[in-house]
């Protein structure tokens, strides 16, 4: 097992210094980041969707190369899914688990290998409890202002209307953080709560472009042949283009696809993630 290390206070992120409880200790395992990178939060439902972990992936991955660090939780669903991701990309990825960081009671304990990889590939797991200390009901809202605090923006992938998930969001706008947010279908529970913040000002985020602008990068995309372009599409996204010869207001693109209501629109909050289409004005066409 790694080396647990405290923290002296002037080794501390600054970032937490500016929230309004700052943490009096900080134990690490692993390398403390460059300060100079920025930090984006990726956090979201436990029990995610497969549009929520395809869009966490495909985001993440848009990423690559860029001076970012992917801060979560370590807890299964989105929070594990964003820093595998982070790691499949060459991407420094660091942990605030709601536990101590020793792996006999490293929460969860699914993820001791996960945590294992974060801090073999550069990254560190950080914790204000006591090595040894178990996770609490009260240990996982207590870390996520942690999360909030270090970091430039928070990035909401999925989250239900009553969550843990939005307690880390309306930390960030305590914080004055950015909060970003994936809209979802109007027929998952899971998008209640991120449509919700959009409602509420946060926002949204439908590619890897929108994430990198709003963290203050300069993006110009390429242009892209059709070829090029639909070269890694499914067939069902491939039906979807050849259906788009002109704009199409959701409903009748929905029928004339012959899928089912909740599978289409799934389908077609993907393709506006992966820049595919585009919905304007009550009708969608290709991008």
């Amino acid at each position: 097992m790694e080396d647990i290390y405290k923290l002296k206070p002037e080794q501390f992120p600054e970032a937490l210094f500016e929230i309004p409880q700052p943490p009096k200790t900080l134990y690490i395992r692993g390398k403390l980041p460059d300060p100079d990178l920025i930090y984006l939060a990726v956090v979201g439902s436990r029990k995610f969707t497969s549009y929520g972990r395809d869009v966490c992936q495909k985001l993440i991955s848009g990423l690559k190369g860029y001076p970012i660090v992917i801060v979560s939780g370590l807890a299964m669903g989105i929070d594990s899914i964003a820093h595998k991701a982070a790691l499949e990309n060459n991407l420094i990825t660091m942990s605030f688990p709601g536990s101590g960081l020793d792996n006999s009671v490293l929460y969860p304990r699914a993820n001791i290998k996960l945590a294992e990889e974060i801090v073999n590939s550069g990254g560190c797991l950080i914790s204000e409890f006591l090595p040894n200390a178990i996770s609490q009901l009260y240990s996982f809202p207590q870390r996520n202002r942690l999360m909030a605090g270090i970091s430039k923006a928070v990035l909401i992938i999925e989250a239900e209307e009553k969550s843990g998930t939005l307690i880390t969001a309306r930390m960030a706008l305590d914080y004055n953080r950015d909060v970003l947010a994936v809209p979802g279908s109007a027929f998952s529970s899971n998008s209640n709560g991120t449509n919700w913040l959009i409602k509420q000002g946060a926002t949204p985020v439908t590619s890897s472009e929108d994430v990198l602008i709003a963290l203050g990068f300069n993006i110009e995309k390429p242009k892209l042949s059709e070829k090029e372009k639909y070269a890694d599409c499914s067939k069902e996204e491939l039906k979807i283009i050849g259906l788009l010869r002109e704009p199409i207001e959701r409903d009748e693109l929905v029928r004339i696809s012959g899928m089912k209501i909740a599978e289409a629109n799934a389908l077609l909050s993907i393709m506006e993630i992966k820049d595919l289409i585009k919905e304007e004005l009550g009708e969608i066409r290709k991008n």
